[in-house]
């Protein structure tokens, strides 16, 4: 399956992703993980609009990390800076490219091989920054290409400089 023909694909109530042109179907969000997602994408996106420094995306938006086979992978949050949207626009399909930033709450049913994976998708791809959310062990991770995880509590301070300069949110209330 390609990019395309997934974005074509009806609705069917399930979220998908493509790897290596393989179609996995992905289970609906829970409430809490739901929840997480909003306490991080609200305040990210009032941050990033009153500054105009690029776009937040939700859940159900797709980018396209590799070609043939094609690899399309929907974060829980993106973002993606201005510069890049200004040269080529904000498309109708998925993004081509990894997003900047790419925020990954974890379920309770993931497994530390398959958020590890994710990490190295998106890393590998070019994403800049990669938050993985952990609701059931209270933390966030904080992976950039290059530099060690930080692994960060619920009375630490998730920090978004140099990529999101001046964004700073508590864990505490990214977990409340």
């Amino acid at each position: 399956m390609t990019a395309e023909e997934l974005f074509r694909l009806p609705d069917d109530g399930w979220r998908h992703a493509l790897v290596r042109g393989e179609l996995q179907k992905m289970t609906p969000a829970g409430f809490r993980h739901g929840a997480v997602i909003m306490n991080v994408a609200v305040p990210l996106g009032q941050h990033v609009k009153n500054r105009r420094l690029g776009v937040v995306c939700g859940a159900e938006t797709g980018f396209v990390l590799a070609r043939s086979p094609d690899t399309v992978l929907a974060p829980d949050i993106a973002f993606v800076q201005q510069e890049r949207i200004a040269a080529t626009g904000q498309p109708v399909t998925f993004w081509e490219g990894a997003p900047d930033l790419a925020v990954e709450v974890t379920s309770p049913g993931d497994t530390r091989p398959e958020v590890k994976r994710k990490v190295t998708a998106w890393l590998s791809a070019g994403t800049r920054l990669v938050w993985v959310v952990d609701p059931g062990r209270a933390t966030v991770a904080v992976h950039e290409p290059g530099v060690a995880t930080r692994l960060l509590s619920a009375s630490d301070v998730l920090d978004g400089s140099p990529l999101l300069p001046g964004f700073r949110l508590p864990i505490a209330d990214i977990l409340a």
